[in-house]
């Protein structure tokens, strides 16, 4: 029998859904910028998160002028839909400080939402599974350590990490 108390997470009754999280930071403490964003989406009720990868510095890209960046990857349940996601995420990342200025410059907390459970999805604000995953080496390295069986697409995240391994990434050293 349906219950005709309303749904308080706003989810419908929605299966939870598997997502990958992609997290990087070059201002401030950047491990300490990544913990909190998850921290903070997990708080919010937005995620639940089941795995975190280890630390990676990376130099950057696009924009060379910055510091490195520390990047990491997160498995998590969802029972928002992906512009939903989309929104709770770009929140956290505000409320965190975050300021756009340069493409691809200096942020202090970046997340991109990586997959959505085996959603294909082309809108303007949003590709699933992420247009640019198979080209960035912090991004499958992470990845491919918490989600080694993983494959988006018909293509091995592994098999894509082991390709890129060694290409300006590598663990992050605790300081």
């Amino acid at each position: 029998m349906p219950s005709n108390t309303p749904d308080p997470s706003g989810t419908g009754g929605r299966d939870a859904i598997e997502i990958g999280l992609g997290l990087g930071s070059n201002i401030g403490d950047g491990p300490g910028n990544i913990a909190a964003a998850l921290r903070r989406l997990a708080e919010s009720g937005a995620i639940e998160v089941t795995a975190v990868s280890s630390i990676y510095k990376t130099a950057p890209w696009g924009y060379l002028d910055q510091p490195p960046f520390a990047n990491a990857c997160a498995l998590a349940l969802t029972r928002l839909d992906p512009v939903q996601l989309l929104a709770a995420v770009k929140k956290i990342e505000v409320d965190m400080g975050r300021q756009r200025t340069v493409r691809w410059g200096p942020r202090l907390i970046d997340i991109d939402i990586l997959f959505y459970g085996d959603v294909a999805l082309a809108v303007p604000e949003l590709n699933l599974p992420h247009k640019e995953l198979f080209n960035r080496a912090f991004v499958l390295v992470p990845l491919a350590e918490i989600a080694p069986h993983l494959r988006l697409g018909g293509r091995s995240v592994a098999h894509a990490a082991a390709k890129l391994e060694g290409a300006g990434i590598e663990e992050w050293a605790s300081e």
